[in-house]
């Protein structure tokens, strides 16, 4: 007994942790908004899945879709930057994206391997070495080397494994993305990310140029946070062409790393260019896009100034 006490001591230290619903961003359930989640229900079955069961809404400039919980369902995390600078047909390519890793069995998104992968993360964040160590922290650092090492072999094992089948889900989530929306809206989606840096350095120069013009201006600014994301939009429908194609030639001459879970954007958007072009398996509906925006207006307006107070904080 005293022998299995530590033993099951420190199994319950090392369980897989589950994630959680987000506590500090807007989540969204099925009450709150009917349209969007019937949109992704729609796009799911399109992409041989099931849906999501939240949706939380966040300062990235990203998306995705990931278990949470120890039944595992599923949370869509949708960045609102992001969302903001795409056309409804182009969201519904990025929904396509998301749920098609589930579609196309993409097996970092599996139960096992993505639990193992989170929580060999959390250890290498746990064992890693205090910084500016003082007194007993030193003799912290001494005993962590060991299991910091294991931690991070395994972690570097298991995602060598996993890394070709990683790149080959990003191709096949980008099919489904052509599938749901059509073959032009999932182009439409690459060149915005090619771009999706000049979305961030506007934002970052809106909250500077507040947090210069003083506390009265910043505050009367949460008040027309939304103003944020029509500057944002505007921004981006101003970026000429030639700048997209600049950026694809300048990604093309780049190359890629071999070990990089994502391929580079210019291969998957002529991956697109390459396939039969497909039409939008989830029809056009004006009706709904304004219902969705509805839905999802307080949740806006809360992340344009959560975007606001982070950078006058910053």
């Amino acid at each position: 007994m005293l022998l299995g006490i530590p033993l099951l001591l420190a199994a319950t230290a090392l369980r897989p942790r589950f994630a959680r619903l987000p506590e500090n961003k807007p989540v969204l359930l099925r009450a709150d908004a009917p349209a969007l989640f019937a949109l992704v229900d729609e796009i799911a079955q399109v992409a041989g899945t099931r849906g999501v069961h939240a949706i939380a809404v966040d300062t990235e400039i990203n998306a995705s879709v990931m278990p949470y919980g120890l039944r595992g369902r599923r949370l869509l995390t949708l960045g609102l930057p992001l969302w903001e600078i795409l056309t409804p047909r182009q969201r519904v390519a990025l929904l396509g994206h998301e749920l098609g890793h589930y579609g196309n069995g993409d097996v970092r998104h599996a139960a096992v391997v993505h639990t193992a992968l989170r929580s060999l993360t959390t250890w290498r964040y746990v064992f890693a070495p205090v910084p500016q160590p003082t007194g007993i922290e030193i003799l912290v650092n001494v005993v962590y080397i060991v299991p910091g090492l294991l931690v991070q072999g395994l972690l570097m094992l298991l995602d060598q494994l996993t890394l070709r089948a990683a790149q080959r889900a990003e191709y096949l989530a980008d099919r489904e993305a052509a599938h749901a929306g059509s073959s032009e809206a999932a182009v439409g989606l690459m060149d915005r990310m090619l771009v999706v840096d000049s979305a961030e350095i506007l934002l970052r120069r809106e909250v500077n140029a507040l947090a210069m013009s003083g506390p009265r201006s910043a505050r009367e600014a949460e008040h027309r946070a939304d103003e944020l994301w029509e500057r944002l939009t505007a921004h981006m429908a101003s970026i000429p062409e030639h700048e997209y194609e600049r950026r694809r030639r300048a990604g093309s001459l780049r190359g890629h790393s071999v070990d990089a879970t994502h391929p580079p954007t210019h291969l998957r958007r002529a991956r697109l260019l390459a396939d039969v072009p497909r039409d939008a398996a989830v029809a056009p509906d004006d009706d709904r896009d304004r219902r969705i925006a509805g839905e999802l207006a307080a949740a806006r307006t809360a992340v344009a100034r959560r975007l606001i107070r982070d950078g006058l904080d910053g």
